[in-house]
């Protein structure tokens, strides 16, 4: 019964603690956080079993973080503040251009970030080419880019032909 409370007790710890530690933080995991969630394995384990390490204390273990998160997931679809204190809520971290400072604070998201996933999936450089860009519950960040009108695309497709033109001299 006392590895069922010890994994029980680990495993909401560590929902607070990733919650607390902003989103980001699983969504693109840096050589630091691989090697931190190494040694974070390594420490959880040792609480868990402390010295006894039979198959059926491991059993137990996993059994007891399956079930917690199995009900956690029924709680989440019964109980949508359930749902909003584990999964959190989108964040808009840019608004039609302008970034949102405290937000950007309050999810440890950097200007980089939003720009390099403007980049990979828009091909957009610059901020002001961003309408919305929202911190998703699961850690990505979405990017809605400013809408063109057809005179400004035209404008632009004229600018690169004179580009290429004024290349090949």
């Amino acid at each position: 019964m006392e590895i069922i409370l010890r994994a029980a007790a680990i495993y909401f710890f560590l929902l607070v603690l990733f919650r607390l530690t902003g989103t980001r933080t699983l969504s693109e995991l840096t050589t630091f956080d691989m090697i931190l969630l190494l040694i974070l394995s390594e420490a959880v384990q040792n609480a868990l079993v402390d010295e006894d390490k039979s198959v059926v204390t491991g059993i137990a273990v996993v059994t007891t973080f399956v079930m917690m998160d199995l009900g956690l997931s029924i709680l989440k679809k019964r109980f949508r503040g359930v749902e909003r204190i584990a999964e959190g809520v989108p964040v808009v971290l840019v608004d039609r251009g302008k970034l949102l400072e405290e937000q950007l604070a309050r999810t440890h998201v950097t200007r980089t970030d939003i720009l390099q996933t403007a980049r990979q999936d828009h091909g957009i450089a610059e901020m002001s080419q961003i309408k919305y860009a929202v911190l998703e519950t699961s850690g990505g960040i979405s990017i809605i880019p400013v809408e063109k009108d057809m005179e400004q695309m035209l404008e632009e497709k004229i600018e690169a032909a004179l580009r290429r033109v004024l290349a090949q001299k």
